[in-house]
């Protein structure tokens, strides 16, 4: 046997002085913003090259896994179509495309498509593409669409004649990808990005015909801590652009019959204030947190909507429930609203009784699926739980009975749901809080005897739910044995707002004490053999990732982390550095030094100490435009240093890739399948080939 060394980066000293607290980064220098460095690139490909020697074991569990996870696909997948203007709208995949066709016709039972966009034309001979947005003009004559053909989420907007089949000469670079139509049908509207910090912060209209140089700004965001987004109205007279931070939101308009007017704030920011709104004739209803933690809906004439003391209370605030979704039609109004971590649809109707639609699963999604007419008397909602399929069910709500199941997710193979069992819990945090948690697993492998292999996930960051969806690819998991976790940890929105501020700035390590303790809970219980618990997570879910390595790392016996948001510190004072500015409310400003010395505690690349770790798999892509790829490079590079044990610690660069991986409907379980076979070879759950080389 012999022995492959893992590439050991260079160290060269970096002085990083903030308020009088020198750190010294010796792998600073990988940071790269050109992304052409021999230097840089030499050792990237270095870690590529041990990676790929030392994954030869796994390598044909991996392929038999993408097998597997491929072939439970429905080859020829197609959405469920739906009726705008007067044309039916669906997409649809052939048996190996890896992008999916847009498609239209005239009626539903008609056998006369039209193609408007063929994306596997659009991504042939591209090692990355991905589909931003597309938008059809009001009048149904032409089609815009925006794609990346880097994965740095820079999106070029194309417009195509789809009378003619033809693009049109113009383009528009450098934009965020979305698009949004005048009633004119001449002119459009866009957001264009920041090239250094990736934010989109110019919103331009365009006039067809007119070279982009000749393109209008219509607004500019000051605040570099805000988002932008574009949409449109429900009933389509409004234009709509909404500015968002963590905390804080405004919502300006602008009559999209009278495309050469300026957008106008309906509400102006106001710290701390955030709501959003959807027009129903002259009223708008209003989702609004203002005096109201778990927000409430409002409703106001137009004219007065500047003036929120005279909006019309709704649906009244409830510590218990936080509304998340409405949508208004012509004569019903449907909202969303999460109590105990579950979603629950209420249908009120103008004139009678509200009722509630009711889900059966102990753990489940639900949402609104598309809906694109205001004067539609049908509800479309999504529905999916950890042993459902993803199904989308139509409501007739003239109906006593109106339930339609209209399409489930296929999934070959010979899966049966009964064959599974999903489980909804609460552990006892250290502090007391109540963690839900979602396990599934394959009844007749599972046993309550400490014996089963366990993968624990988590994200816990922006408010951002981890819902109990239905994933094909997890089977390959349970069909193994191993018993899957969901750790809701704070930071996310499962129990409300409050449970999202519980894990946020100054509250952030509960994020992680939360993960640990429901690992600890579930050995207790019986649900996990402690020597083969495994956990993932991926950017911020990677930051928690780098965090409970650091504090609890004989717990986990491997860790795969991609993308991960490990070097918070140095990153988030780091103005030039993409999504930093917009991002003090989530995680805390730095240049404080309360924040700073808090920050520090748990920042995985500061913290790595001399001790063992678990196995790890870590992964980027060279073009990640959310967290950049140095982050994860600096952090193996310190971990190869420090760690005192011999498990394997990978790195794999995707050389093409971007924050989302690979593109392409089969080529992005390559990805999955690498994943799961590092954690399931190395748990014992298939055997792996073994070969004379030794790895650590």
């Amino acid at each position: 046997m012999h022995s492959i060394s893992p590439p050991l980066a260079a160290k060269k000293p970096h002085s990083l002085i903030h308020h009088g607290v020198e750190r010294i980064d010796n792998y600073y220098w990988l940071r790269d913003d050109t992304r052409q460095s021999p230097e840089v690139i030499a050792h990237l490909n270095a870690e590529n090259n041990y990676h790929q020697q030392c994954f030869k074991p796994f390598a044909p569990l991996q392929a038999r896994l993408f097998d597997e996870l491929v072939g439970r696909l429905d080859k020829d997948e197609s959405s469920v179509p739906y009726y705008w203007h007067s044309h039916w709208y669906w997409s649809r995949y052939h048996k190996e495309g890896e992008y999916p066709i847009l498609l239209r016709k005239p009626q539903l039972n008609s056998d006369a498509e039209e193609v408007l966009l063929d994306v596997n034309q659009r991504a042939h001979g591209h090692e990355f593409y991905g589909l931003g947005s597309f938008a059809i003009s009001p009048d149904e004559q032409l089609l815009a669409f925006s794609e990346d053909k880097l994965s740095r989420r820079i999106y070029t907007i194309h417009i195509k004649h789809l009378e003619q089949g033809e693009l049109l000469e113009e383009t528009l670079e450098g934009t965020d990808g979305s698009i949004v139509w005048a009633n004119d049908n001449l002119h459009l509207f866009y957001i264009a990005k920041d090239p250094q910090t990736l934010l989109g912060y110019q919103v331009f209209r365009h006039r067809l015909g007119q070279p982009q140089s000749a393109d209008t700004l219509v607004y500019e965001e000051q605040d570099d801590s805000f988002y932008l987004s574009l949409g449109k109205s429900l009933d389509e007279t409004r234009i709509e652009l909404y500015h968002e931070s963590t905390i804080t939101s405004e919502v300006s308009v602008l009559d999209a019959d009278q495309a050469l007017d300026h957008f106008t704030a309906l509400l102006p920011r106001e710290t701390g204030h955030e709501y959003s709104v959807a027009k129903r004739g002259g009223d708008y209803f209003i989702l609004t947190n203002w005096q109201a933690v778990n927000f409430r809906l409002m409703q106001v004439a137009e004219a007065d909507f500047a003036n929120k003391h005279v909006w019309q209370e709704v649906i009244a605030a409830d510590d218990q429930c936080r509304i998340e979704e409405f949508l208004v039609l012509q004569d019903y109004l449907i909202v969303q609203q999460r109590r105990q971590g579950l979603s629950q649809i209420t249908v009120y109707p103008d004139q009678l009784p509200s009722y509630q639609i009711d889900f059966d699963d102990p753990a489940y999604v639900v949402g609104f699926d598309v809906n694109p007419r205001q004067d539609s008397h049908q509800l479309r909602l999504y529905y999916a739980s950890p042993t459902t399929p993803e199904s989308i069910y139509q409501y007739d709500l003239t109906q006593a009975s109106p339930k339609r199941l209209l399409k489930r997710e296929n999934v070959l193979g010979g899966f049966n749901s009964e064959h599974y069992q999903a489980e909804r819990l609460f552990i006892d945090a250290r502090d007391g809080a109540s963690i839900p948690v979602t396990l599934v697993y394959n009844k007749s492998l599972f046993k309550r005897d400490g014996s089963n292999p366990l993968y624990q996930y988590g994200y816990g960051a922006y408010g951002y739910t981890i819902d109990a969806d239905f994933d094909s690819a997890i089977l390959s998991l349970l069909d193994r044995g191993v018993v899957y976790a969901i750790a809701h940890v704070r930071g996310g929105e499962m129990l409300g707002r409050p449970w999202y501020d519980a894990g946020r700035l100054f509250n952030k390590q509960n994020s992680f004490n939360d993960f640990v303790d429901v690992t600890q809970a579930l050995i207790q219980q019986q649900y996990a053999d402690p020597h083969k618990v495994v956990a993932t997570g991926g950017s911020a879910g990677g930051l928690l990732m780098g965090a409970v390595i650091n504090q609890a790392p004989e717990l986990y016996f491997a860790v795969a982390a991609h993308v991960p948001f490990v070097d918070i510190v140095t990153t988030m004072l780091d103005e030039s550095i993409p999504l930093t500015t917009n991002e003090y409310d989530e995680w805390g400003n730095p240049n404080d030094k309360a924040a700073f010395d808090y920050m520090l505690t748990y920042s995985p690349y500061d913290q790595i100490t001399r001790q063992a770790y678990p196995h790890l798999l870590v992964t980027t892509g060279l073009h990640d435009s959310q967290v950049q790829y140095f982050e994860p490079a600096k952090w193996v590079a310190k971990l190869r240093e420090y760690k005192t044990d011999d498990n394997l610690l990978l790195f794999h660069i995707d050389m093409e890739a971007g924050h989302g991986g690979k593109s392409g409907r089969y080529h992005r379980y390559q990805d999955t399948a690498e994943e799961y076979a590092f954690l399931l070879g190395l748990l014992g759950a298939e055997s792996i080939l073994t070969n004379s080389t030794s790895c650590r």
